[in-house]
């Protein structure tokens, strides 16, 4: 029986730095009813993402809506269709879809996808950041064979995903940066990591060539700043260079964190290829990385690197542990 009133979790205060828990608040309120060609779903678990930083700032370049003062938060969530009149779901239908950050979700039925229970071993796994660490490793650093590969935080969702797909193109060496000892054994010991640099263990450039002696064939860029530069700086000669991510500004609410001298005639004289690349361009990989990652899990070659934490009031504490660097891998909160 559907209960009456449900939990969703609202922003309460813009961020003047890092996320605190005194952002959110988590309020009682009546649960939804769909209306003609509306769905009714009750989420079952929900990701968390340094995106997510970003948007509870007023404004900011990432092309998504930021969040409203006094309204739910939203992301990606996995639950089951509780009703769907006037629509081609079903009750007990699993789908996948943006209004996280609340148990009960109201919405058109177009803004659902259903889900093929089969396709992944865990539901969960739906929301893993993988359609980005395969458009990343696939179509922006187009790893090949051979190469020598960096992975900038390396031990978060789409870095711990990407360094498994970039071996299993062939990749000859792969080093990732993290920002600790324990972290960095962890890459090396589980997640084929052959080394890992470390955020604050010494100038990351002498760390980065330490690591990789003769040099970096391909990057695959999700922090910015300091780790950026030390990648360009031991790019070889037609090496191709993927932003993916800011996270050096995202998770401090500064923008400069990221900013990173380039020198162009570097660039050009050595046939070095810089590119960003957004998942929203890139739509069409998400089916074929769903495949590739359902083999994966059930061959072992692919492994879902995530923490999970209980219930809608933890759904803050995740993002701000998240933002933190607490976890290895994706962080997804059950409710």
């Amino acid at each position: 029986m559907t209960p009456r009133t449900h939990r969703e979790v609202r922003l309460a205060a813009r961020p003047q730095g890092p996320v605190t828990d005194d952002l959110f608040e988590i309020v009682e309120v009546p649960v939804p009813e769909p209306g003609p060609g509306q769905v009714l779903v009750r989420n079952t678990v929900m990701g968390v993402a340094a995106v997510m930083r970003t948007l509870m700032d007023e404004t900011s370049v990432v092309p998504m809506p930021s969040y409203e003062i006094g309204e739910p938060l939203h992301g990606a969530a996995v639950g089951e269709v509780v009703a769907a009149p006037g629509t081609d779901l079903q009750p007990g239908d699993l789908v996948e879809h943006r209004l996280g950050w609340r148990e009960y979700a109201v919405m058109d039925a177009d803004q659902a996808h259903r889900l093929d229970p089969g396709l992944l071993p865990d539901p969960a796994a739906c929301l893993s950041q993988g359609p980005t660490a395969w458009m990343g490793v696939v179509r922006g650093a187009e790893v090949r064979p051979g190469d020598t590969v960096f992975i900038t935080g390396a031990a978060g969702g789409v870095g711990s995903l990407a360094g498994q797909i970039a071996r299993l193109r062939g990749a000859a060496r792969i080093i990732g940066s993290t920002g600790s000892r324990e972290k960095a054994d962890r890459l090396i010991k589980e997640f084929g990591y052959d080394a890992v640099v470390i955020r604050g263990g010494g100038p990351m450039e002498e760390q980065l060539r330490a690591a990789a002696p003769e040099g970096i064939d391909a990057v695959f860029d999700n922090v910015g700043g300091e780790q950026l530069q030390a990648a360009l700086a031991l790019a070889n000669r037609g090496a191709r260079i993927a932003i993916v991510g800011a996270l050096a500004g995202q998770l401090s609410g500064d923008a400069k964190a990221t900013t990173v001298e380039i020198d162009t005639l570097a660039l050009l004289s050595h046939s070095i290829t810089l590119r960003g690349v957004a998942l929203y361009e890139h739509l069409d990989l998400i089916p074929e990385w769903n495949q590739r990652f359902g083999e994966g899990l059930r061959e072992g070659t692919l492994t879902f690197p995530h923490a999970r934490l209980q219930g809608i009031q933890q759904a803050p504490r995740a993002l701000r542990e998240l933002t933190e660097g607490r976890h290895l891998g994706a962080v997804l909160v059950e409710l």
